[in-house]
């Protein structure tokens, strides 16, 4: 009897469910109002990356009079062989080297503060470091161009008045660009603050009770409470500022002109891969340069994700 009766549910797995025509009505309208999106994702989106990957095989260019013809491997080759895409990746990572830390660290301390159940006018802080992140970020830019001014700079004003003779050169200076340039990106950290504090208010007030209970001191319950419990928070923001940092592009475009001074020291991959679509006008070459940052990128990632099961911890897994 049971053979049976497994027999027939296997034949009405198999069978073709016909829709009512109240369900096929819905299911028309539904692709009706997910057509905005469907159009626009493959007209903006996956048209685009199509023909940018046709690209890569061409040596198409705006200024070019000739038919584009298709040139195999041959822009491939060229990006091997080009010193200038190794040397603005280099800059990337070592611009990544200090500012992630600092993207990552900061937000949280901060979050950490706003959370402090004794701390007088969390609403108005938390609203104050909130704030800049809606100001458009070129506006921001320039506001912090001219707090970074060698000359007339608030903060070398605030630094000579504590005594310092020769504050920094911060923008046009090697030693001091990168420092610089992460002063300027404290502007818009307040969302990265929001996101750590929603986690931080997530994490369940009992295991604090039973580890202060326990003996547990405020440094204890933030490495084995605290920071694993929020760790997919964590990763999250990892991930972007990542992928953030690899298409960081308009702070040197906007600070320094798209010039990479000083000393090529500002020329990140995402601006030279700028530089080659809309200065130099190499549709192909550009094109080729922005895969080998999606492939770099999507690596990175890959590796993040894999690391990913020995510190992020997820409520309810097993291992």
């Amino acid at each position: 009897m049971n053979m049976l009766a497994q027999f027939s549910r296997a034949r009405n797995v198999g069978r073709i469910t016909k829709l009512s025509p109240l369900a096929r009505r819905e299911a028309g309208w539904g692709l009706v109002f997910l057509s905005p999106w469907i159009i626009g994702f493959l007209a903006f989106t996956l048209i685009p990356i199509v023909a940018s990957l046709v690209l890569t095989f061409t040596n198409y260019t705006l200024t070019q009079d000739e038919p584009a013809r298709f040139v195999g491997l041959a822009n491939y080759r060229t990006l091997l062989a080009d010193s200038q895409v190794g040397a603005s990746l280099l800059v990337t990572i070592k611009f990544g080297a200090i500012a992630l830390p600092v993207a990552l660290i900061l937000p949280l301390a901060l979050a950490l503060l706003m959370n402090n159940t004794y701390l007088v006018g969390k609403s108005l802080f938390r609203t104050l470091f909130y704030f800049p992140f809606i100001i458009p970020f070129v506006a921001a830019i320039f506001i912090w161009k001219g707090m970074l001014s060698s000359d007339f700079g608030w903060i070398n004003y605030w630094l000579r008045g504590l005594g310092v003779q020769n504050p920094p050169v911060w923008l046009y200076d090697t030693t001091w660009v990168y420092p610089g340039y992460v002063l300027l990106g404290l502007w818009g950290i307040g969302n990265a603050m929001v996101i750590n504090l929603a986690a931080l208010q997530g994490v369940p007030t009992e295991l604090y009770d039973s580890a202060k209970i326990d003996g547990a001191g405020a440094w204890a319950r933030l490495r084995h409470i605290t920071l694993p419990m929020i760790s997919p928070v964590l990763f999250y923001l990892l991930i972007l500022e990542v992928v953030g940092l690899f298409q960081y592009f308009l702070v040197p475009l906007v600070v320094n002109n798209g010039t990479g001074e000083p000393g090529g020291a500002t020329m990140f991959y995402n601006l030279y891969l700028y530089k080659t679509f809309f200065t130099y006008q190499n549709m192909a070459y550009g094109s080729t340069m922005a895969w080998l940052m999606f492939v770099i990128i999507l690596l990175v990632t890959l590796v993040l994700f894999r690391t990913a099961k020995h510190w992020v911890y997820y409520a309810g897994e097993t291992r």
